[in-house]
């Protein structure tokens, strides 16, 4: 047989041959697919073929976006996949935006998707989700002043009267969902409504009136505007528990005491010292001048016998002199017996 008979022969079944390859590969594709784009149908909730293998080229999980879509659609709200998709790629969590729009929806909350895409974004890699944020804002928390976490269950502070008060505060917050993101946390609530409790408690003009009206601490941290720039509204504050820790004014005035005493005991031995030393100065000068009474008195006797070389003094002027002596000798020792006897 001729060789352009042959290969006319074989076109044929060579297209044929192709033909199959391609019709088998698009059945497997749709086959891939098929399933996904009937569950959406049924669900009223369509999504065109070339959308899915869109998805697929895409690395997007499918069957995830339009799960997301059906749930949305069978709830009230319009997605499309080309919404839901976007948010994927942009690293949001698709599941947790359309039940937290459904929860917002339902509960008449205004929440636009793109906030919840925003609020979703922002809280990522927190370990808190849009759908949290939402069911708080739907359903307040409660809120422990001091957190259990800092160690410590109670908050002291000092009223005027220097008594100190141990006060502890739940806060009822529900989430701001327009300054979610953005907004200061939940340790900043934490901290303003502490730093609210002991100025109440610090203006206060005793003790007894924190505990008669404990009211008070929560209407005056009300009136400063805690909440302000957070990611939260202060539905209200209740004072929990509230009582009497120590008298740290009195402990102050005593610890003041102790240590004036111990000034006053430090200028004392210093005011002591002085007047030792001035006790031990006076004696020195004593001791001095004793010995120059002693010097004088040493010089007598050679007055004495200066005064016989020149003649000034006669041997009779000597014994007379030696007479008054030694009666003035015996007077001092007479005088110094009756002192005794006496």
């Amino acid at each position: 047989m001729p060789a352009p008979i042959l290969a006319a022969n074989l076109v044929g079944p060579i297209i044929l041959v192709v033909a199959l390859i391609l019709g088998l590969a698009v059945f497997l594709v749709l086959l891939k697919f098929f399933k996904t784009w009937l569950r959406a149908k049924l669900s009223q909730a369509p999504v065109s073929m070339g959308s899915l293998i869109g998805m697929w080229l895409r690395k997007v999980p499918f069957g995830m976006i339009v799960d997301s879509r059906i749930t949305s659609v069978k709830a009230g709200l319009e997605f499309s996949t080309e919404m839901l998709e976007a948010h994927y790629l942009s690293g949001g969590d698709v599941a947790h935006v359309v039940l937290a729009m459904i929860a917002a929806d339902k509960a008449g909350i205004t929440l636009s998707f793109n906030r919840a895409c925003a609020i979703d974004l922002a809280t990522k890699d927190t370990g808190k989700t849009v759908l949290e944020a939402v069911r708080t804002s739907i359903n307040p928390k409660v809120i422990d002043v001091p957190a259990a976490s800092s160690g410590t269950n109670k908050i002291t502070a000092v009223a005027k009267d220097g008594i100190a008060v141990n006060a502890r505060a739940r806060v009822t917050v529900r989430t701001n969902l327009d300054r979610f993101v953005g907004g200061a946390t939940e340790e900043t609530i934490i901290a303003r409504v502490g730093e609210g409790i002991v100025t109440s408690v610090g203006s206060a003009a005793s003790y007894k009136h924190v505990l008669e009206n404990p009211d008070n601490i929560s209407k005056l941290v009300l009136m400063k505007g805690v909440d302000a720039s957070t990611a939260f509204e202060i539905l209200s504050i209740d004072i929990a528990d509230v009582d009497v820790a120590d008298n740290i004014g009195a402990r102050l005035q005593a610890e003041q005491a102790e240590a004036d005493k111990q000034v006053a005991q430090a200028k004392a031995e210093m005011r002591r010292a002085a007047a030792v030393a001035v006790e031990q100065e006076m004696s020195a000068k004593t001791q001095e001048m004793r010995a120059k009474v002693v010097e004088a008195e040493a010089e007598i006797p050679m007055a004495i016998a200066e005064a016989f070389r020149a003649g000034n003094l006669g041997i009779m002027d000597y014994v007379k002199y030696q007479n008054v002596k030694a009666d003035t000798k015996m007077r001092d020792s007479i005088a110094g017996d009756g002192e005794d006897g006496e």
